[in-house]
């Protein structure tokens, strides 16, 4: 499996063109538009494989409740020992892990777990998706565009701050 490189701008130009996961056409019809546009056949196939991937991984994650949940919930009294919520976890990444995403993009991960903007079930789904792109490292950029994927496989967009840092390329940055 190649995956790296073009895949991420067959996977940027979907993402650009598909605001929300349930808004992109049907496989066949997908690989047409991205003919028509111009991606090779390998790459073409490389994403797509990828996002049915990604799919199938959210299809299958347990989301925690919404805000509509936590109100109704909210309105009855808790047991005791409930009231506190979840005791806070911590990911431990396996060697495989650390060598995929290296200290720049394990920085960036928890960076947004402790911004609050990447839940545990998102964050295990960028994990499987990361480790699904080939081998050898994965570039700060390239995971990036993986955390915007997983955020519209669930028809989601991240506030305005996060997706100011998810599109934004550090490169053109100008130190102070």
């Amino acid at each position: 499996m190649r995956y790296i490189g073009h895949m991420f701008e067959v996977l940027v130009f979907v993402y650009e063109h598909y605001w929300r996961g349930d808004a992109c056409p049907q496989w066949n019809q997908l690989e047409r538009k991205l003919h028509a546009v111009g991606f090779e056949s390998s790459e073409i196939k490389d994403a797509l494989h990828w996002l049915n991937g990604l799919r199938q991984a959210t299809r299958n994650t347990e989301r925690p409740p919404s805000a509509a949940d936590s109100d109704r919930a909210a309105s009855r009294p808790a047991p005791p020992l409930m009231r506190a919520g979840p005791p806070p976890s911590m990911r431990v990444f396996s060697v495989a892990e650390q060598n995929r995403f290296g200290s720049q993009c394990l920085g960036f991960i928890r960076f947004l777990e402790g911004a609050a903007v990447l839940p545990p079930h998102m964050r295990e789904i960028v994990v499987d998706r990361a480790m699904a792109c080939g081998y050898g490292e994965l570039s700060l950029e390239d995971l990036k565009i993986i955390v915007l994927m997983v955020y519209w496989s669930f028809g989601e967009e991240p506030d305005a701050l996060v997706l100011d840092e998810l599109c934004d390329d550090a490169r053109d940055r100008i130190a102070h």
